[in-house]
């Protein structure tokens, strides 16, 4: 069983940064696909950033590239999310989520999910 935990979540004026964390357990992480999601109330769970299994590739969705970057730690099997120049569009509930069958991007897809942590970011 694959158990992800965030970690790291707060409140920030614009324009300041935060990172995210997401610890995995199991031995599989090192050969899964990660993903960040958000989740405003009353919204569709959004894809924010992919990253490959081995780290090598990472992928954003345009409303954050530049700002936010994935990052993971297979021999602490760790995610990471560090937020920078963060504007209030950004606040959300924010997810790590793994193992996806299917499309990357769709909320659907993925098998394992942690329980969210919130960003607030105000003006």
């Amino acid at each position: 069983q694959v158990q992800l935990m965030e970690s790291g979540g707060g409140s920030v004026q614009a324009g300041g940064s935060l990172r995210l964390s997401c610890r995995v357990s199991g031995d599989r992480y090192r050969r899964d696909y990660m993903a960040w999601f958000r989740q405003d109330p009353g919204k569709q769970r959004e894809w924010v950033t992919g990253i490959s299994p081995g780290g090598g590739s990472a992928y954003y969705t345009e409303a954050v590239k530049g700002r936010f970057t994935t990052s993971r730690d297979n021999a602490k099997n760790m995610l990471y999310l560090q937020m920078n120049s963060l504007k209030p569009e950004d606040t959300a509930m924010y997810y790590c989520a793994a193992n996806p069958i299917g499309s990357n991007l769709k909320e659907s897809s993925y098998t394992f999910w942690g329980q969210g942590t919130q960003v607030t970011v105000s003006s």
